[in-house]
């Protein structure tokens, strides 16, 4: 009996204890912890211990082991080495923990794409440098609108979460770059996206703040299945005279599902914008202020390259202050490519303040109405739907809430509006735009040349 319970007291103890690994290669000041589970009670063959799962499967973050490393003395306290040494030993697994009050410091390119059932819990804040020197030297570069990063995170079931901050110390890049847009083909001063995937599958990011991006916030590349859930992007200047540019709160390059759920956006360009052959999108209670709008594109951007965006869900958006509302954009001019948008739905869209509440640009980007006429888009639209869309323009536009001029050069039909409550205060009533398309929208509308703007 003296010996049963002592077993049953030590077992007892072991089982509900931790365990830290001490290893040779740790780096100083980090730990690899390993969960309860690890412990010796479940392996015994009486014990019978069932994982938890999370939505793709896999052990839920009290049942993985822990890594942690040290944190950041000062901005310019590179831990890169040990952020790519956490994220190898928590992989098939595991766990990385960025604690909270702790600063992580990134000053290197990372290669990322090898991750497998990987947890980041940043509750901290992990911020890049900005040595725009080093940067502009070392980066991973896309063609698409010459694109760069600081690093690319790939491969199957990572989920990065926290209540921390991923910060792209933006404000110097924004100071160095005087204005130069990525699409001006003379701009040769590229700015890093802030967090980019590639050839990735179940990606989930939830609960962080993005902040001071250079460039786009986001970007997916050839991803399939990410999430992001309750997060909060913003790029904000502390110079008056050189505002953030080009600081799209999300983009995307061929990608199959995209889901976008209660965030708020603050950036000085697109709220959300999905790009070339991005199919299967959802987006739920989306606000956005001082943005671009919440926009499908753009695309037909390159000669003889087909692109689509198709199966978009957008409802309960909040748009305010900002150039654009619900947008559809394609390109035209002489060496544009071709395509579709089929099959989008914007429904309960709250716009305030917004110089185009409702917009079908086929004469993007900065073409003008003569090269437009000579080379139209050839980017058909179909299937698209206009829910219960309220709220007020800024009167830029003059009367006119919806603008909805399709390219001769192309089709537009399945194009239906209902339940449009939008005013301006440049006078009523209010005007609907359309041009060129096929059948009824669902609403009165005037052709172009009708409008008071």
């Amino acid at each position: 009996m003296r010996l049963s319970h002592f077993l049953a007291c030590s077992l007892a103890s072991l089982a509900s204890a931790s365990a830290v690994v001490l290893e040779n290669d740790v780096p100083v000041g980090a730990s690899i912890t390993l969960p309860r589970t690890n412990s010796l009670l479940p392996r015994l063959p009486w014990a019978h211990h069932k994982h938890r799962k999370d939505n793709w499967g896999n052990r839920v973050e009290k049942d993985r082991k822990k890594i942690t490393i040290r944190a950041s003395r000062n901005d310019y306290d590179d831990i890169s080495a040990d952020f790519l040494w956490a994220l190898k030993k928590a992989n098939h697994g595991g766990l990385v923990h960025l604690k909270k009050g702790k600063k992580y410091v990134i000053g290197k390119k990372l290669d990322l794409t090898f991750l497998k059932d990987v947890y980041v819990k940043l509750d901290g804040e992990l911020k890049f440098t900005n040595d725009i020197k080093y940067w502009q030297a070392n980066n991973f570069y896309y063609d698409f609108q010459k694109s760069i990063t600081f690093w690319v995170w790939g491969g199957k079931d990572v989920k990065i979460y926290g209540s921390g901050v991923l910060n792209g110390n933006g404000q110097a890049w924004w100071d160095g770059f005087s204005g130069a847009e990525i699409l001006d083909p003379k701009n040769k001063y590229y700015r890093p996206i802030l967090f980019l995937t590639d050839n990735a599958t179940n990606i989930e990011v939830s609960g962080l703040h993005l902040k001071d991006s250079p460039c786009w916030t986001t970007f997916f590349v050839r991803t399939k299945n990410i999430v992001f859930d309750n997060v909060y992007i913003d790029a904000v200047s502390t110079n008056a005279s050189t505002l953030p540019k080009n600081t799209d709160g999300f983009d995307s390059l061929n990608v199959d599902g995209l889901t976008v759920t209660n965030t708020r956006v603050n950036v000085g360009d697109d709220c959300f914008s999905p790009k070339p052959n991005t199919t299967n999108i959802f987006v739920k209670n989306l606000w956005c202020n001082g943005t671009h709008g919440v926009s499908m594109g753009s695309i037909g951007q390159y000669p003889g390259v087909k692109d689509y965006i198709s199966n978009a869900w957008i409802e309960n958006v909040t748009l305010l202050n900002g150039q654009n509302g619900a947008r559809l954009k394609a390109w035209a001019g002489p060496s544009a490519g071709y395509g579709y948008i089929d099959n989008i739905t914007y429904k309960d869209i709250h716009i305030e303040n917004t110089d185009a509440p409702v917009v079908l640009d086929q004469c993007y980007f900065n073409i003008n109405e003569t090269t437009c006429a000579a080379y139209p888009s050839k980017v058909n639209i179909t299937n698209v739907k206009f829910l219960n869309i309220s709220g007020t323009s800024s009167g830029k536009n003059g009367k006119v809430v919806a603008d909805l001029k399709c390219s001769p050069g192309a089709t537009c039909n399945g194009i239906y509006l209902e339940d449009i409550n939008l005013t301006s205060p440049a006078g009523s009533p209010a005007q609907i735009v359309c041009d060129n398309i096929q059948g009824g929208i669902g609403v009165d509308c005037i052709p172009a040349s009708e409008a008071d703007d």
